[in-house]
């Protein structure tokens, strides 16, 4: 146990820190508002302030700490002989006095490297790790880990005594750095988001965050492993460490579902970052709204790759020449055009370089050009009163709207919309675009009644995926063009009323000076890169979504991270390396894994894995780091009496792990069900996903077992556990899919589970 002099050093510390946090704000402060009333004499003037108020405003957010504690660790290295050794402290950003002397170190800098991966065996020069637990401004505990001299003594405080507590521990020889302070970050009750593991990061999480950025790096990881926070900590190293480049490319981060993207939304902010981007694959594909769902097969089938060649097949079969004459008039005379007038224009348009849309813009000048040439020939009589040029009377063709309807005939101009329309909405298109690549039962399955305009379909995930297919093939609908747009105000953000009148009149009368600037429109068929890209739950892309990533990969930088044997969706990946062929890196990609499960206690997952067993997938466990110091309830009830029984049972685990958090977790179906008895009993329950609702913040939420994937509770309740294993059977029985989806829906508790059926249970939880 600490004593009382330790903590009130470490608290006098702190003040100082304080006092030099608040001096760095100041500063920031100042030069925000001096460039607020600056002078402006040209546009490189304008140009500075504006670079100025920028760095200004960046600095005073990064200093926003809120109530997060400005330090979290200390790190005492050995004396040498020529001095004796080096302290640092570790925080969320890095603090430095009025002389710029260093105070505080970022948990990101190189030095700060020894905090997370020192151990008994390596203890990489230090004398001491300390850990200190901050509540508000005040110093509250701390823990301390002494190591090894070179000689293989410790040397320890004639005043100190050390104590270590197993409560909670795993005697399993494993290395961690501060398990106090472990131990007291895994036991705090769930709050609806995820929270930072910036001052408990062990070794092995360490070495990924620090990874280098260039290439792939395949991460992994098992329930409770914390690879989500790993993977996020990652972004914000990238950030710190690759600011220049990343800043200007920019970071992605994707996740399963806008729910998960709300769990994680404050991570990176509370770590200093807010310029990273959070979407699902579907998010990443401009103007198409996913409200539909559609067959666990529909889905499979859309998301296998064969659907690319599919969809290239099907841009070819609208680029064709016509069948039959047609004529439109032009002035006096009718210009009549056959087949043979468009047949060799579209062989030649096909082999042209460049996209389909593109390509349209040659075929009607071709064309034009060629009935031109007709009608030329057919009646100019030499009489000098036709003075058309030949390329006058090309234009004019070119702009009759009988003309255009011609060649959208030949080589219509669309969307990735218009082509999926109209592929799943007709038989024929289908069939020619599909033949040899689908059987005739894939193709039945793709098929749906056609809407009557392309603005009343509702398009599913899988959808989203094929539409960003699409677009790549066709191209965009028009030439990106320059349109008005007002420059972001620099004074976003900023509290005017706070300031003098001369400051506040002298800042809104330089912003007024902005006026509007031309911004390029992009065209939806045109995307935005990225210098990184995280990927989480990886293991459930399909490789038409992986597609899509790929497309988004700026410079072949990625951190993908996930666990094969959470694998649940129906078109998923089949294995990492199934994963890494669709993705082609451009060099050797890295594959590490998290081997210990911080979160899950051991009693969870010795109870879930012989489930993982059940499911063929050729994935360790992890193993656990502590104890929840209660075994799972496995509760078979009556069809008649479940009801009843699940209702007391949540009550007990809503009164008993207050003030945390309790999932019910059952298959998409019984959710509606489980939230109406579950009112009716007066526990009011939440459906997470409605967005007026209070979220994961709730102390009882109803979750689908499909949609659990990366979330955690302090206790969930899973139902029918029989019924999620088959999912994806068709007779009913448990499924490789259906065991790893309830090898997720078990794995999501902290301290407790419980497992509730009346419709019998699969083998892998029936007891011997």
């Amino acid at each position: 146990m600490a004593h009382e002099h330790d903590i009130a050093e470490e608290q006098e510390f702190l003040s100082e820190a304080l006092v030099a946090l608040e001096h760095m704000r100041r500063e920031a402060t100042a030069l925000r508002d001096s460039a607020s009333v600056a002078t402006m004499r040209g546009a490189g003037d304008l140009v500075e302030r504006d670079v100025v108020m920028g760095t200004a405003l960046q600095r005073l957010d990064q200093l926003a700490i809120g109530d997060q504690p400005l330090f979290f660790g200390r790190i005492d290295y050995f004396a040498t002989e020529t001095g004796p050794g080096d302290t640092y402290h570790v925080g969320r950003l890095a603090v430095s006095d009025r002389d710029l002397n260093p105070l505080v170190v970022d948990w990101r800098a190189p030095v700060a490297e020894a905090f997370y991966r020192a151990t008994g065996v390596e203890p990489l020069g230090l004398s001491r790790r300390r850990h200190v637990a901050i509540r508000g401004h005040e110093v509250v505990s701390l823990e301390d880990e002494y190591f090894a001299d070179a000689s293989g003594e410790i040397h320890l405080p004639e005043d100190t005594l050390r104590e270590a507590t197993k409560d909670g521990l795993v005697d399993g020889g494993l290395a961690l750095g501060g398990p106090g302070a472990l131990l007291a970050a895994l036991g705090r009750a769930r709050t609806g988001r995820m929270g930072d593991i910036v001052a408990t990061i062990q070794g092995e999480q360490d070495r990924i965050i620090r990874h280098p950025a260039a290439g792939i790096l395949l991460v992994q990881g098992g329930p409770g492993t914390g690879k989500t926070a790993v993977a996020l900590h990652r972004a914000a190293y990238l950030l710190f460490t690759y600011r220049a480049t990343l800043e200007r490319q920019g970071v992605l981060v994707v996740g399963p579902n806008p729910l998960f993207l709300s769990y994680i939304g404050n991570v990176l902010p509370s770590l200093g970052e807010s310029g990273v981007t959070l979407s699902t694959v579907a998010g990443l594909v401009s103007n198409v709204m996913v409200g539909a769902t559609e067959s666990e097969e529909v889905r499979r089938l859309k998301g296998d790759e064969r659907m690319a060649q599919v969809i290239l097949r099907a841009v070819r079969t609208r680029e064709r020449p016509l069948t039959k004459e047609i004529s439109f008039a032009l002035g006096r005379a009718t210009i009549v055009v056959g087949p043979e007038d468009t047949r060799d224009i579209v062989e030649r348009a096909r082999r042209r370089p460049g996209n389909h849309n593109q390509r349209r813009s040659a075929v009607s000048r071709e064309l034009a050009t060629r009935l031109a040439d007709k009608y030329r020939r057919r009646f100019e009589n030499g009489s000098g009163e036709d003075s058309t040029t030949h390329t006058d009377l090309a234009e004019q063709i070119r702009s009759n709207i009988d003309f255009k309807q011609i060649v959208q005939r030949i080589w219509p101009r669309l969307t990735g919309q218009d082509l999926l329309h109209d592929l799943f909405g007709s038989p024929a298109l289908l069939r020619v675009a599909a033949r040899g690549v689908l059987t005739d039962e894939e193709m039945s399955l793709l098929l749906r009644p056609r809407s009557r305009s392309v603005d009343e379909v509702s398009w599913t995930a899988a959808d989203a995926a094929l539409i960003d297919e699409a677009r790549v093939v066709l191209g965009p609908r028009k030439r990106p063009r320059p349109v008005a747009a007002r420059t972001p105000e620099v004074l976003d953000g900023v509290d005017l009323d706070s300031y003098s009148g001369e400051i506040r009149a002298a800042a809104l009368r330089e912003a007024q000076r902005l006026g509007t600037t031309r911004v390029p429109e992009l065209d939806e068929a045109e995307f935005v890169t990225y210098g990184h890209i995280v990927v989480d739950e990886a293991q459930d892309l399909s490789p038409m979504e992986l597609r899509v990533l790929k497309r988004r990969d700026l410079a072949g930088s990625m951190t993908i991270v996930g666990d094969m044997g959470q694998a649940t969706t129906p078109g998923s990946a089949a294995s990492w390396s199934a994963l890494l062929d669709v993705l082609e890196p451009r060099k050797e990609p890295t594959r590490v894994e998290l081997s210990v499960s911080y979160r899950t206690p051991e009693e969870v997952l010795d109870f879930a894995a012989p489930t993982l067993a059940a499911a063929a997938v050729d994935v360790t466990p992890p193993r656990a780091v502590r104890r929840a110091g209660a075994t799972p309830d496995l509760v078979e009830v009556s069809r008649d009496d479940r009801d009843r029984t699940l209702v007391e049972l949540v009550r007990s685990y809503v009164r008993d792990l207050t003030p945390g958090r309790v999932a019910v977790i059952a298959t998409q179906e019984e959710c509606a069900h489980l939230l109406t008895l579950l009112t009716e009993a007066e526990l009011d329950p939440v459906d997470p996903l409605r967005e007026d609702g209070r979220g994961l913040g709730a102390d009882l939420v109803v979750v689908s077992a499909e949609g659990a994937n990366g979330l955690e509770f302090d206790g969930v309740v899973v139902v029918e556990p029989g019924r999620i294993a088959a999912r994806g059977s068709r007779d009913g029985s448990p499924s490789p899919r259906g065991l790893r989806t309830l090898y997720v829906a078990m794995t999501r508790p902290t301290r407790r589970l419980a497992v509730v059926a009346s419709e019998g249970l699969p083998p892998s939880l029936q007891r011997p």
